[in-house]
């Protein structure tokens, strides 16, 4: 098959991999360089770099909703365009120009977690499972009929990172198999059971430690590595990267014994961690020679 594949970030790597030893992928969109950095010198995005490096045609248009884009885009002659992470809303004339229409990967189980951070809300909401779902796109956000979804658990200590790589293999997996057997049916998603995953503010990051010890645990699972659940010690910011639940109680926020934190309801125990300015560590590492306080603010 002719596939124009629209990806940005290290999520959608995996599947312009596996595209590009099955079929044929004649264009590469991508959102732009940007600055980053220290030096903010601008950087490709992931997929940039994996496309190039595998020889690929590669396009990063600002907008697609001019008509100089859409006829560009149009002129491929595409047999379908797989779509993930991509970055950019495909206005209808991208819709309709491959022969087979556009096909999103969404790592949801869709219609629940719509939006753009369906990985880390499904988490921090304390959800068993979640999956991918191969949607046939339209003009709405996340609407269109699914043709394909695989549902997984998620683990009891699973990180949103550990999940976003198992999620992306898995992506990559189902597009191929949607792929062979198009055309597939088409199942509209039901109005019931929507909800959207709005994309994570740094401001939601600090750890409340008045909330029970479940919404604690997949508050800091679901914001690792980014932008990384927080609180205090000392005055000084320490992220908490990964932790599990904990026997103990106590006053919230109160440290139990090492790195056992008491919650409105119940404990956690921290795993890894990571003091500004310092690099990421282990609880064991962290304990060594350090004088601790009461508690964590």
């Amino acid at each position: 098959m002719r596939v124009v594949f629209m990806g940005s970030p290290d999520f959608s790597v995996p599947v312009l991999d596996a595209l590009t030893r099955d079929h044929e992928v004649i264009c590469v969109y991508c959102q732009p360089p940007r600055p980053a950095g220290r030096g903010k010198k601008d950087r490709p995005t992931p997929v940039q770099v994996r496309a190039e490096a595998l020889g690929l045609e590669v396009r990063h248009p600002v907008s697609l909703r001019n008509d100089e884009a859409q006829a560009e885009f149009a002129a491929l002659g595409a047999d379908v365009a797989v779509v993930v992470a991509y970055g950019l809303i495909l206005p209808q004339p991208v819709l309709d120009a491959p022969r087979l229409g556009c096909l999103n990967i969404h790592a949801s189980l869709l219609p629940r977690w719509r939006g753009a951070a369906p990985i880390h809300r499904a988490i921090m909401a304390g959800d068993a499972e979640t999956g991918i779902c191969i949607m046939q796109m339209e003009a709405g956000l996340d609407t269109g009929p699914v043709l394909l979804r695989e549902a997984t658990e998620i683990g009891a200590e699973e990180t949103t990172g550990d999940l976003h790589d198992r999620l992306s293999v898995m992506g990559a997996r189902l597009i191929g198999k949607a792929l062979e057997q198009l055309p597939l049916e088409p199942a509209v998603q039901p109005e019931e059971g929507v909800t959207c995953a709005e994309k994570v503010q740094k401001d939601e990051a600090r750890i409340d430690w008045a909330q029970s010890a479940a919404e604690v645990d997949a508050h800091i699972r679901g914001l690792s590595p980014f932008p990384g659940a927080w609180c205090e010690i000392e005055g000084v910011r320490l992220k908490i990267l990964r932790c599990r639940l904990a026997d103990g109680s106590g006053t919230p926020g109160a440290l139990l014994g090492g790195l056992t934190v008491a919650c409105g309801d119940g404990a956690i125990e921290i795993s890894e961690l990571q003091k500004a300015g310092k690099r990421a560590t282990t609880a064991e590492d962290f304990l060594r020679g350090a004088v601790l306080p009461e508690r964590l603010a």
